[in-house]
């Protein structure tokens, strides 16, 4: 008789902190998939808003809490408690496409595929350019990196990876929250030998949120990208550095009275 293959089962984790203005549209883009997954894991990481009241209004949501501040906590809550072949990860802002859980199946129903974790780009819907946004950060983000890593990074809003693979991965990943805790985890996982796959038409829909709340907040996280490289003993964290400017100076999701604050060494005007 002909081997059946196994469906693989598929958990989607999303770590929470003060994101009921987010969740909502984030879990009403799951319950609209074409194929559901298995489980979906809300981590609420103390939040005082009621996020967890707005998780709880749906039916396929497993909330579970992580005292511990810290996204790379409420992450790694969440993988843990995982209980699929596959676990996806997205953020609270993350506006799923229709077929999403269904595009992940499909990668990795190929067998080869098993030992690669997949990712995929963005669009910002809460800007001007929100196309023309998420492709420039994709340029940097996936393509510049790859040449300065010589591997693809994950992006934590869109990203999925077998549970074996966590089972290898956690115990080596860091935990300083002033690192970008998705990069440190493609880094590691390709120290494994596993392949990180970029798909550029995977694309979701995030908030950029930075630009939002408080400006020189944007500018402190793309310097988390080259700390994190240097963190890890990459050489190129240099580059970083430079790509980081660059793409702070040149991105049309920064306003231009920011771009000259910083330019001249002065902290941004509040809004």
């Amino acid at each position: 008789m002909p081997k059946v293959m196994k469906t693989l089962t598929l958990s989607i984790v999303i770590p929470v902190y003060n994101d009921k203005n987010y969740l909502i549209n984030c879990l009403e883009s799951i319950a609209k998939q074409t194929v559901m997954p298995s489980e979906v894991i809300v981590v609420d990481n103390n939040s005082t808003d009621g996020t967890a009241t707005v998780a709880r209004k749906y039916s396929f949501v497993r909330v579970i809490q992580e005292k511990k501040r810290g996204v790379v906590y409420a992450r790694d809550a969440g993988f843990n408690s995982a209980t699929s072949d596959i676990i996806g990860r997205i953020d609270s802002d993350t506006v799923l496409p229709n077929n999403w859980v269904e595009r992940v199946h499909a990668f990795y129903a190929d067998t080869i595929n098993r030992k690669a974790a997949l990712t995929g780009g963005c669009y910002f819907y809460n800007v001007r350019t929100p196309h023309l946004a998420g492709w420039w950060q994709g340029q940097i983000a996936f393509r510049y990196n790859r040449l300065l890593m010589g591997h693809y990074i994950l992006f934590g809003s869109n990203m999925a990876f077998t549970r074996k693979q966590w089972l290898r991965v956690r115990s080596q990943v860091c935990h300083e929250t002033d690192v970008h805790e998705d990069l440190d985890l493609a880094i590691h996982l390709h120290r494994l030998g596993y392949k990180v796959t970029y798909h550029e038409s995977l694309k979701v829909g995030v908030v950029m949120r930075r630009v939002r709340s408080r400006r020189d907040e944007l500018w402190d996280n793309i310097m988390w990208w080259p700390k994190t490289l240097k963190r890890h003993g990459k050489k190129t964290w240099v580059f970083g550095w430079l790509g980081a400017v660059f793409f702070y100076a040149t991105s049309p999701i920064v306003p231009l009275a920011e771009k000259l604050a910083r330019a001249v060494g002065r902290p941004p005007m509040p809004d």
